[in-house]
């Protein structure tokens, strides 16, 4: 692969971390909405967190892919 193309690959994962993130926040938004309301379903709740956390792992994932870790 040349540089050219893995800096191509790159800005697009450096996208779609940025997407997630966003969709994260949302998430969390929604959460503390849900919360501050009262009486918010439990169900929908535990959706919603099981979603934000699903999606924090997906992340990860990306963040590793972008920036290996390298032992000096």
């Amino acid at each position: 692969m040349n540089t050219s193309s893995r800096m191509e690959q790159l800005d697009v994962l450096r996208y779609e971390l940025e997407v997630m993130r966003q969709e994260h926040r949302d998430l969390d938004d929604a959460i503390h909405a849900l919360q501050e309301r009262g009486g918010a379903d439990m169900l929908t709740m535990k959706r919603l967190k099981k979603q934000k956390l699903a999606l924090k792992d997906k992340i990860v994932q990306l963040e590793d892919r972008i920036t290996p870790d390298i032992i000096a």
